[in-house]
């Protein structure tokens, strides 16, 4: 297979694969937020998709799905599964997002809550065929005997777009060249979450890189949930949750986020609280008066939207968005859009 996929990479980009036995997890490239948009012919702009990020590993043809935190995902989406050990490539690391899209077509991460820590069971299949998924595949790590990381952007993709027969559920993941600001204006007029700037010739690292922007239309972030207040009314299982982030190891209270919530989120939500109450206050600088307070271990991670933050550090007009259990808790920390631009 190797000598079609590689046909047309150049000598010099070739140089840059590295033979070796295929593993079973690399760590993966996370993109930075900027605040700084640009143009650039030398980045490349792809879809910021709202879903779930996947490596997908197929070794002598036994596929494995693997999430950022190194969890298999195998029984969460059987259908991907499926695909990927029917096709004719193998000895593979794709990276990539696994979505499901709203009526507008848009990937929509609150959707596809509905099938996240699904696993088969009663009500499985039905979920399986009301929340269809789609992997939006947008780069290679490994290929036929070679780790391809040290290979530029421009060139894994050349490579990506030959290795798989592209359908309904797999689907490759374009990019534009050119005007990223004008792009990145359609994209938040069509409702997308944003768009991904990556430098077309840097090589894949796992871990955090400015090598990979993100553009976002919403503000969103991850965090960790340390209590909840008691419901009033009709309401049922809680009030609003109580949110913070990890900086120097403590955790620092966010704010309190009590819209969002479905009735079986707030169901769904309220079980799992329910088994990690503690008697502590997680967080170091809790300092409002609010009643009817109950604390919890800060193990629960979730996502959220609001407006911005404020001089306090709490989030303003916060809204829940769904959990996320592909991130550990002392891992979440406040995401600060920098300055960055073309380097």
């Amino acid at each position: 297979m190797s000598d079609n996929l590689f046909a047309d990479i150049s000598s010099e980009d070739l140089k840059k694969r590295e033979k070796s036995a295929e593993p079973l997890f690399m760590p993966l490239m996370l993109a930075t937020l900027t605040k700084t948009y640009f143009s650039d012919p030398n980045w490349i702009y792809e879809h910021k998709f709202d879903g779930e990020r996947c490596l997908a590993i197929k070794k002598k043809g036994k596929v494995f799905l693997v999430s950022r935190n190194h969890k298999s995902m195998n029984a969460e989406y059987p259908e991907l599964v499926k695909v990927l050990s029917a096709g004719k490539a193998d000895n593979f690391i794709i990276d990539g997002e696994i979505v499901s899209l709203n009526k507008a077509g848009v990937s929509d991460f609150q959707l596809l809550q509905g099938r996240i820590n699904e696993k088969e069971g009663e009500g499985f299949t039905k979920k399986r065929k009301v929340i269809p998924i789609h992997y939006c595949i947008f780069d290679l790590l490994y290929v036929d005997g070679y780790d391809i990381r040290e290979m530029p952007l421009y060139a894994r993709k050349k490579i990506l777009k030959k290795l798989l027969s592209y359908n309904k559920t797999l689907r490759y993941s374009e990019h534009k060249v050119g005007d990223g600001v004008a792009y990145f204006k359609k994209a938040c007029s069509l409702k997308w979450e944003g768009l991904i700037a990556k430098r077309f010739d840097a090589p894949y690292v796992g871990r955090r890189s400015n090598d990979w922007l993100k553009f976002k239309c919403i503000m969103e972030q991850e965090l960790v949930v340390g209590g909840y207040t008691l419901p009033k009314g009709s309401r049922k299982h809680f009030g609003a949750l109580l949110v913070g982030y990890y900086k120097d190891g403590k955790l620092h209270y966010a704010g309190k986020v009590g819209t969002g919530y479905t009735q079986s989120t707030l169901a769904l939500l309220g079980g799992k609280l329910e088994k990690i109450k503690t008697a502590k206050c997680p967080f170091n600088n809790y300092n409002e008066s609010t009643k009817d307070v109950v604390w919890v271990k800060p193990i629960i991670v979730a996502e959220f939207h609001f407006a911005n933050w404020t001089n306090a550090n709490k989030l303003r007009v916060g809204r829940y968005k769904g959990l996320r259990d592909d991130k550990a808790a002392k891992d979440v920390v406040k995401e600060t859009p920098k300055a960055i631009g073309p380097h």
